[in-house]
């Protein structure tokens, strides 16, 4: 790996550079709700959280790949069944909607609702009506993850809505900056790898990796 490359230890000091840039005095003004949109983010998410003086929590969601390409992404569902759909790939594999929409639907009933009510023990994601909401990721790259959270919660009818990751492709910055009020990022790179590049330690999360870290400092 190429040292000159790596611009954060792990995800715990991304974070604190990431509270670098964010408004933080001027945010806790408010009241904010931090949300991981992956198991990185949501590390990332209670980080941030902690030093708004906020709520963190996280939107579930899966990939769907095209058909014998399991390198390539077409399609991201979230925990509230929102699907979005990378349009120009469909088109280019010429792969039926409605093929989508029914793997998104098991993917949903086999795995998505099953960890998201375990997480939370059959309860609901948080009503986020009319809240400040701050989506956290460790990488922003292709953004489907992203952009289907972004999505999600759009549908909400949240009072605000800001993304905050460390590092992302330059691409993806029009994208995600049109649709969100704020955009907040310590480096963008033209010429885009993946996280593990640019993090000298980014410890692949587990499900029960993130249940440990929901419960730390619980009594």
């Amino acid at each position: 790996m190429n040292q000159d490359k790596i611009f954060f230890k792990n995800r715990k000091e991304a974070s604190l550079q990431l509270l670098d840039v964010l408004p933080v005095e001027s945010m806790k003004l408010e009241k904010w709700i931090v949300i991981g949109c992956s198991y990185g983010g949501y590390e990332m998410s209670k980080i941030i959280a902690e030093a708004l003086n906020a709520d963190f929590d996280i939107m579930f969601s899966q990939k769907i790949f095209a058909p014998n390409n399991e390198e390539c992404e077409i399609a991201v569902v979230t925990e509230l069944e929102e699907v979005l759909i990378h349009e120009e790939l469909v088109k280019a594999f010429d792969i039926n909607l409605d093929s989508i929409y029914l793997k998104s639907k098991d993917i949903y009933d086999s795995s998505i609702k099953i960890l998201a009510n375990r997480f939370r023990q059959n309860e609901k994601l948080q009503n986020l009506l009319g809240k400040n909401v701050l989506i956290i990721d460790e990488d922003i790259n292709v953004g489907l993850v992203v952009m289907a959270c972004i999505k999600t919660i759009i549908n909400q009818k949240v009072k605000s809505l800001s993304v905050a990751t460390p590092i992302l492709s330059t691409a993806s910055i029009s994208t995600v900056d049109r649709i969100t009020d704020d955009l907040y990022y310590i480096k963008k790179l033209e010429h885009y790898i993946e996280a593990d590049y640019y993090y000298e330690n980014l410890e692949e999360l587990t499900f029960e990796d993130i249940e440990r870290i929901k419960n730390e400092g619980k009594k």
